[in-house]
């Protein structure tokens, strides 16, 4: 849908925010198609279905992984993942900062809240969020190998855009709240990723940097 990206791009370039193209489940030839047009960043939620992907599609390709992403599987992403949205415990990122070590890479993360009212949804609370922040900035820090790049949410699953908006609203003021009180010097701390195909003009409206388009590139999901 040529037409459609593009009119998504500009809306995106416009409000200064990057477009996630959201790939999963789909054929390589879906991404291709996207690729020939100009998009590079692809995200992704299965650690086997990106893996394969990154095997078999051009690698200038930058990878996002935007899915659950589990300890045991986290050494097979660090030596070329683009960025990791979805940090939601220390662990992981314990995990994440050892074998990044053990590459000698530094790997970019985005730490995942919870925003949404649905107990489903994965993230960290502000508890959780705040103990991160004090081990990263600690001299010497135990993450020498991770970059924490910003925040990403994920909204609840509702037709009242409404409370959308106020669950981005407060992943905006949470940014702000890290960034003064934690990270004021952090120049790389600069992404919010939030919002998707049928709610990224708002989320954007919010103070989205990045956004996680899907279903408006490739189709519903088979």
């Amino acid at each position: 849908m040529p037409s459609l990206y593009s009119d998504i791009v500009k809306t995106v370039n416009l409000q200064h925010a990057q477009l996630i193209a959201v790939s999963k489940t789909k054929p390589n030839e879906a991404i291709l198609n996207l690729y020939n047009q100009g998009q590079r960043a692809f995200g992704e939620n299965k650690v086997q279905e990106l893996l394969d992907k990154h095997e078999q599609l051009p690698n200038d390709i930058q990878w996002h992984m935007i899915g659950h992403l589990q300890t045991n599987k986290v050494k097979y992403l660090v030596p070329f993942i683009h960025l990791i949205h979805s940090v939601d415990s220390l662990k992981l990122l314990f995990e994440i900062e050892k074998q990044a070590e053990k590459v000698n890479r530094t790997v970019s993360v985005l730490l995942q809240i919870h925003i949404a009212s649905e107990e489903s949804k994965f993230g960290l609370d502000e508890k959780e969020l705040i103990e991160i922040l004090e081990y990263y900035t600690a001299s010497p820090s135990p993450l020498n190998h991770i970059c924490i790049k910003g925040l990403m949410g994920m909204a609840t699953n509702t037709d009242d855009m409404s409370i959308r908006r106020n669950e981005f609203k407060h992943l905006t003021e949470l940014f702000k709240f890290v960034k003064n009180s934690y990270l004021p010097h952090r120049d790389d701390f600069n992404e919010i990723s939030m919002g998707m195909s049928d709610d990224y003009t708002i989320a954007m409206e919010e103070g989205a940097t990045m956004i996680r388009i899907g279903s408006l590139l490739f189709g519903n999901r088979s």
